[in-house]
């Protein structure tokens, strides 16, 4: 093993050269002149150097997951030779969308942390599509329909998508009897999540419009929503439990969001996943196993006529 693919790992987890040198008992311009060694040899620029922070190169990105990918095989073999149980230990970052992460995964977290005392969480909730590798994240659950490449995906549960809308709502503004009435009402979106595809069989549709209120949040969108403001396209894992109650009902019923969305857990390709992700990803499987936001149907208690 390379004794600077080590310090190329270490220099990118500690994010300087001089956090790295004092991880390794080493002085900032040894760091760097190792650093440059390994580029020249190489051939590639590694790390932009900057006064205030390093950041990886598209080179230096795909090079720090092969250099993990290497590091995690050879102590998984180390602990085989020497006869040690893969238990879940150590640091976990855990990066998952603000809604979902604060909905469906941070109630079930005691089980977790019961069964693997010895694992340090750290969960990061945001709806920013981060880099796993520049962010340093282990596991991600991302709610996508294209997995990038270099990531390894576990598919946890459908993620199905219905038109919905308060009963208040309907009952001053009528329910639209069709796809091209939804032109004539008030539509609820985030940014960015106009215009929406809509399937029903075979058929496609797509809406466009202006949201009514305008917000970078889908939680305001699930507010706005509740509060009789308009009509909403909203994940079931998101407004399954307002339907059931009946602080909202489907609209169109027989149309949705299409159905290649899933929930996932992803990781960066690696050929020895550490026990502590490879436990998470159970946690989450048992967890969703069933959904705890129920199943996508067309039942007629999600259906109210006005």
């Amino acid at each position: 093993m390379d004794p600077d693919y080590d310090l190329f790992a270490r220099i990118v987890e500690a994010g300087s050269l001089s956090a790295a040198g004092r991880t390794l008992s080493m002085s900032p311009a040894m760091v760097s002149k190792r650093l440059a060694r390994l580029e020249a040899r190489l051939g590639v620029r590694l790390v932009h150097r900057t006064t205030r922070r390093l950041a990886l190169t598209d080179a230096g990105a795909r090079f720090h997951g092969d250099v993990l990918a290497i590091l995690a095989a050879i102590r998984a073999a180390e602990n085989r030779l020497n006869g040690v149980r893969d238990e879940p230990v150590g640091p976990l970052r855990v990066s998952a969308p603000t809604s979902f992460g604060r909905l469906h995964i941070a109630p079930y977290l005691a089980t977790f942390l019961g069964d693997h005392p010895r694992v340090e969480l750290d969960l990061d909730l945001s709806d920013a599509n981060v880099d796993l590798l520049s962010a340093r994240i282990d596991l991600a659950v991302r709610i996508t329909a294209d997995i990038p490449a270099g990531l390894t995906a576990h598919r946890l549960a459908d993620s199905r998508r219905v038109l919905c809308a308060a009963p208040a709502y309907l009952a001053r503004h009528g329910a639209p009897a069709d796809i091209a009435a939804l032109a004539n009402h008030r539509l609820l979106a985030a940014t960015g999540q106009l215009p929406w595809r809509l399937v029903n069989g075979r058929l496609r549709r797509a809406v466009d419009g202006n949201s009514h209120v305008r917000t970078n949040s889908s939680e305001i969108v699930r507010e706005l929503a509740v509060a009789g403001i308009g009509i909403a396209l909203r994940s079931l894992w998101d407004v399954g439990d307002a339907i059931a109650c009946g602080a909202l009902v489907r609209v169109l019923p027989d149309w949705a969001g299409p159905t290649d969305l899933g929930i996932y857990a992803v990781h960066p390709r690696s050929p020895a996943v550490p026990p502590a992700v490879t436990a998470f990803i159970t946690f989450l499987r048992g967890t969703f196993d069933p959904p705890p936001w129920g199943a996508d149907d067309r039942a007629d208690g999600y259906q109210t006529r006005f």
